[in-house]
């Protein structure tokens, strides 16, 4: 049945099969020509001789019936000719089968035309919204931050001198359209008790090509093609910074992986040095987006340092995508201790500025008591939605069951994308509908004028 997949909408294959056909026709015809049209009666005066004294069934009616069945003929050996010629070049290029190479045709030419989606954020959280997008669209920029300084990450960070891969090397994974042993692969860790304890492959791998090619940027997009990946990662910086705290009570911690075990309340987080320069193919996917989405994450180690690296804020601000920040499930204990949603509006806007959030999506979904327990004895509780204060804010809510529950509370991938696909196309077609109600005012205003 695969094969019926050919002529699925969009594959581009129906037009070159037609042509093929006519091809044949045309060639047909002009054999015809060539060898005179006499040979082509005689065949005709022998069909219906053969059928008529066989079966008795008038001219008209033999023709047709003769007609048809060689033309069901052609197009069966048309069909069988181009499936061997599919064949025989898959079996070299892709070993898995014609229906793998259908499957990736099909992917690659209906997720080219999906929506540009620029993700800004960092940590498992924008590795979940990135699994569950690109079943959607490849049209995807993962703008990911550089202040971790935890794990394997930070040995690299201060062995080599080179950013934190830690991040990187997860949105890789998530994007990537790859076999199973190449993402176990990526994030193996090395066990024993030596160097190499610890540390993930793919960090080291990250680490090697950033060496090898002088260029971080380079080294992700060669590593995107390693990994077959659907859409750009790409750093907030290419600086090495590191992410202080000031608390309420004036102590200011060092380090992203230091600020939640200090278990005060933040006030402010700032980068160290303070002017940052971005990576500009960053600020232009920020620009050229349809939707901008902020989160999920931790609120101030992995969503507010990319927002914090000199002009991505004003990108944000200036670019004409739909700004869509996915609030935290449950709060984090050490960072956002009993904060409701707006409080988490709030801290971005008290630090960048208005500007950069135009919806907030909260989760609908009642969280299961058992696991409720389970985080309330670490500290960690449901995100309040007070709508009526982020309202007031001018920021719209967008609520939706988005969770997925096993031993764990997170973002459910599958979900989660839907709602942000479902919210960009509804509100690229409102805009489309003002767009052409503009003008049709513009039109009865300039026939006004006239009249």
């Amino acid at each position: 049945m695969h094969l019926l997949k050919w002529l699925y909408p969009g594959m581009k294959f129906k037009r070159w099969l037609l042509l093929f056909s006519l091809g044949v026709i045309i060639s047909s015809v002009g054999l015809a020509v060539v060898f005179n049209y006499k040979y082509v009666g005689n065949l005709e005066e022998a069909i219906f001789r053969m059928v008529y004294l066989t079966t008795g069934t008038y001219y008209y009616t033999v023709t047709t019936i003769v007609g048809i069945a060689v033309i069901a003929a052609g197009l069966s050996l048309m069909m069988l000719a181009t499936r061997q010629i599919i064949r025989s070049v898959i079996s070299v290029l892709i070993p898995e089968g014609s229906e793998r190479l259908v499957d990736l045709i099909f992917q690659k030419r209906k997720l080219n035309r999906g929506p540009a989606v620029t993700v800004i954020g960092g940590g498992t959280g924008l590795s979940v919204l990135l699994r569950g997008i690109k079943s959607v669209t490849s049209n995807i920029t993962a703008v990911v931050t550089v202040a971790d300084d935890g794990g394997s990450s930070g040995r690299l960070r201060e062995d080599l001198g080179i950013i934190p891969p830690g991040d990187l090397r997860n949105c890789l994974v998530a994007l990537a359209d790859t076999e199973p042993l190449m993402e176990k692969l990526f994030q193996h860790r090395f066990g024993g008790d030596g160097d190499l304890a610890g540390h993930s492959f793919g960090n080291l791998f990250i680490a090697a090509m950033t060496e090898v090619l002088g260029d971080v940027e380079k080294a992700l997009k060669e590593s995107s093609k390693v990994l077959a990946v659907r859409g750009k990662v790409l750093p907030s910086s290419t600086q090495r910074v590191r992410l202080m705290a000031e608390m309420t009570d004036g102590t200011v911690i060092t380090g992203e992986s230091q600020i939640p075990l200090v278990n005060k309340t933040i006030k402010r987080v700032f980068l160290q040095p303070a002017e940052v320069e971005p990576v500009h193919s960053a600020l232009d996917a920020i620009r050229e987006a349809d939707a901008v989405i902020l989160g999920p994450g931790s609120l101030y180690t992995s969503v507010l340092p990319n927002l914090l690296v000199q002009g991505v804020a004003d990108a944000l601000r200036q670019s004409q995508a739909v700004k869509i920040y996915i609030c935290n499930v449950m709060t984090q204990p050490g960072e956002t201790d009993g904060y409701s949603a707006s409080q988490h509006v709030k801290a971005i806007l008290d630090h960048v500025g208005p500007g950069v959030i135009d919806y907030v999506v909260v989760n609908s979904q009642p969280v299961a008591q058992n696991l409720r327990e389970i985080y309330a004895s670490q500290g960690a509780y449901p995100v309040y939605v007070d709508n009526t204060e982020l309202a007031v804010m001018g920021v719209k809510v967008v609520e939706a069951n988005i969770i997925s529950e096993t031993n764990l509370v997170r973002h459910d991938p599958v979900k989660l994308s839907r709602t942000i696909i479902s919210m960009v196309y509804d509100l690229k077609a409102n805009s489309e509908r003002m767009r052409l109600l503009d003008y049709y005012l513009i039109a009865e205003n300039i026939k006004e004028l006239k009249d």
